[in-house]
């Protein structure tokens, strides 16, 4: 009777666990950002004012490249990168979507506006670099998710322990 128990409080424990882990797939179900040719910003993460590389690789066409952060960009057919100059008044710490179009399809990534100590304006040289954030390992956790996973793992875990310990009426017989 005891190792149903152990059994039982054990695939309770790993299907609590399970369901409490994030799937990996639920982002690539959902990518609606698959396209026949390839783009990317270059840097993903850039300040106020400083420019970027934007690139296409395997468009026949002109790529047209917009966003809010940045003037319209083509990429003339033949060519695979182009630069472009983020706004001096782009908001520090936001993410801007950037849109590559190329013939009927497009697609969509990110460019991020660097934070820092303040503002600065054109012609400015700054030698510290950028504030670079966490590099994604944990930049989407905060403190409070990661105090309520704990709870939850901590009260799976306890509940387990109960139901292996707890005695039922036909052991004290």
């Amino acid at each position: 009777m005891r190792a149903i128990r152990v059994a039982s409080a054990a695939l309770l424990t790993t299907a609590a666990l399970a369901l409490t882990a994030p799937t990996a797939g639920a982002a690539v179900a959902g990518d609606e950002n698959i396209t026949s040719f390839g783009f990317r910003v270059t840097p993903s993460t850039i300040a106020a004012g400083g420019q970027v590389t934007l690139s296409v690789d395997g468009c026949e066409n002109n790529t047209k490249v917009t966003s809010g952060v940045f003037d319209d960009v083509t990429i003339p057919k033949g060519q695979s990168s182009a630069t472009a100059h983020v706004f001096w008044d782009a908001k520090p710490g936001a993410m801007y979507e950037v849109t590559f179009t190329c013939g009927q399809e497009s697609g969509r990534t990110d460019l991020t506006i660097a934070t820092g100590s303040g503002r600065s304006s054109p012609g400015t040289h700054h030698s510290r670099g950028v504030h670079a954030g966490v590099g994604g390992s944990a930049g989407g956790f905060d403190g409070h998710q990661i105090a309520v996973g704990g709870a939850l793992i901590a009260g799976v875990l306890g509940t387990a322990y109960y139901w292996t310990r707890r005695r039922t009426d036909a052991d004290h017989t």
